[in-house]
């Protein structure tokens, strides 16, 4: 019997990382250096951060965008289902900072943690949706071109 590794490495390479845990994509960013990449959503009732999903975070381009260049953050809002009562603080806590009031919102940002407090600082670099206007099919482009131009802002290369 022959198997072949070949799909399960590819699709292991494809793979999106989310993460939940703001201290946790704090101290992945700071190791890496990638800006976290903050996805507000309602993932059992929000229809166009379904189709998001559908169009942008599943198509080759993003998976491999997104692995090279942010590290990726769900903050969800869910109707049907309860978080658990730190995540949904945390989560409540964030959509205030960044006055999310629509969904899906991504804010790309980093942070700073004072060891002192442990409070956070977020540096906020900008703000991306849903890619209206963009060619059926190819949402994935004119996101990613968008997200790109807020990764040119990084506010730690101006002087």
């Amino acid at each position: 019997m022959t198997v072949s590794f070949t799909a399960s490495v590819q699709e292991e390479n494809e793979k999106l990382d989310w993460h939940t845990d703001l201290d946790e994509v704090h101290e992945l960013s700071k190791k890496s250096g990638k800006p976290i990449f903050g996805f507000f959503t309602g993932s059992d009732w929000c229809g166009w951060c379904h189709k998001l999903e559908r169009e942008v975070f599943a198509k080759d381009a993003f998976v491999k965008w997104a692995n090279d260049n942010v590290i990726l953050f769900e903050l969800d809002f869910p109707r049907k289902k309860q978080l658990p009562p730190d995540l949904a603080k945390q989560n409540r806590e964030l959509q205030q900072a960044f006055q999310v009031s629509g969904y899906p919102t991504i804010w790309i940002f980093t942070s700073e943690k004072d060891e002192k407090t442990d409070k956070f600082n977020m540096t906020a670099w900008g703000k991306l949706g849903y890619p209206r206007g963009a060619q059926a099919g190819k949402e994935e482009v004119k996101f990613i071109k968008d997200a790109n131009a807020v990764l040119a802002k990084d506010p730690s290369k101006k002087k």
